[in-house]
């Protein structure tokens, strides 16, 4: 029966839930994210973290693990492995570990079974506390360590200290032109469904975990999936469209997103350049990989003209139990994806890749 409602049910429930998984407004997103980076500006240490960095820094953000009770309905348990060895290649790398919210699932968990069933991925993030090399950021599905008084104590039981929580971070580096700002933070803001939402959490706790549970549904399908930016996503492009010499990495969406192109739109946007200049080879080369990714009669989208300052870093809990991220370091910033596919043993792949230098200057991409 199980096998018979999964095959009846799973598309219009992925379906479902990327309609109703969230319900973002503009006006909100945009005096949510202007408002935290005032706080974070005039407050540092209050809601968020300031740090002046260079070339010779070093951070992996991570986000969106969900971290459930190995249940069939906890979506991080196939990424797990991929998590650990990610971890501890960043570790041993001296990285600054950003964890950017939602790492707890603790609107379908209650927080023991979390802690009881993470043990190992814990320990892996406790290894960067003594060097000052971990901040935790919350989301909304972790909101709980930002306003439950039992926080601290129970942040302390996990890491064994109490460390702070914040809602975002400011990386500062100089540029030519003064400074550039890559403001953090989950993303959640503004999104009605997420942004302290009773009915979101009630729905997600009492229908949709126990459901997902028995049909043994993922609805994070794999990190290059056919997509196009979801709105969310595009409202916080719109918003750091309209800064000056800042870059915006969220989390939220589960949509890898670099320098504010997906993959899918990546592809578009390549082709029409090898178009302009005429070589045959590389169109050839992108649409065979357009085809691969798209239904027969679907348009090509109206990208117009981007600035690259928006990043997503996708999530740690895609159904084939790849996680993906953004890396900083050495004057460049990459998406990458940790993956076992092509061997038993999880591997980083760069996907993406470009200098952080240039988010500081007024480069467009052509749509």
């Amino acid at each position: 029966m199980r096998k018979f409602l999964q095959r009846l049910l799973s598309a219009w429930i992925i379906r479902m839930s990327n309609k109703y998984n969230s319900s973002p407004d503009r006006k909100r997103i945009h005096d949510a994210l202007s408002k935290l980076y005032t706080t974070i500006n005039n407050e540092p240490g209050k809601r968020g973290l300031i740090f002046e960095i260079t070339d010779a820094d070093k951070f992996i953000i991570l986000s969106d693990q969900h971290k459930g009770a190995r249940d069939f309905a906890d979506d991080f348990s196939l990424a797990e492995k991929n998590y650990l060895k990610a971890l501890d290649h960043y570790h041993q790398h001296h990285f600054h570990y950003i964890n950017l919210g939602d790492s707890e699932e603790l609107w379908e968990n209650l927080l023991e079974s979390v802690i009881k069933h993470n043990k190992d991925t814990f320990e892996a993030e406790k290894a960067f506390i003594p060097e000052n090399r971990f901040t935790k950021i919350f989301g909304n599905h972790d909101l709980y360590w930002d306003n439950d008084p039992l926080a601290g104590f129970n942040l302390n039981r996990i890491y064994g200290k109490k460390i702070s929580i914040y809602e975002g971070a400011i990386l500062r580096m100089p540029t030519a032109a003064g400074k550039l700002d890559i403001f953090l933070t989950h993303g959640h803001q503004g999104d009605l469904q997420s942004d302290g939402n009773w009915f979101s959490k009630w729905f997600v706790s009492t229908v949709w975990a126990p459901l997902q549970a028995y049909l043994q549904i993922n609805p994070n399908t794999p990190a290059y999936d056919n997509q196009l930016k979801t709105v969310h996503n595009t409202m916080m492009y719109s918003w750091v469209a309209e800064q000056q010499n800042m870059a915006l990495i969220t989390g939220h969406t589960h949509q890898p997103v670099f320098a504010s192109l997906t993959h899918l739109e990546r592809i578009y946007v390549k082709l029409k350049q090898a178009k302009k200049v005429k070589n045959e080879k590389d169109i050839a080369s992108l649409n065979d990989e357009l085809h691969k990714r798209i239904k027969e009669g679907d348009k090509p989208p109206r990208l117009g003209k981007y600035k690259p300052w928006y990043f997503n870093s996708g999530c740690c809990c895609f159904s084939d139990g790849d996680i993906t991220g953004i890396e900083i370091e050495n004057g460049l910033i990459r998406l990458i994806k940790w993956s076992c596919h092509s061997t038993d043993l999880p591997e980083r792949i760069v996907l993406e890749e470009m200098k952080l230098i240039d988010l500081s200057d007024s480069k467009l991409f052509n749509g």
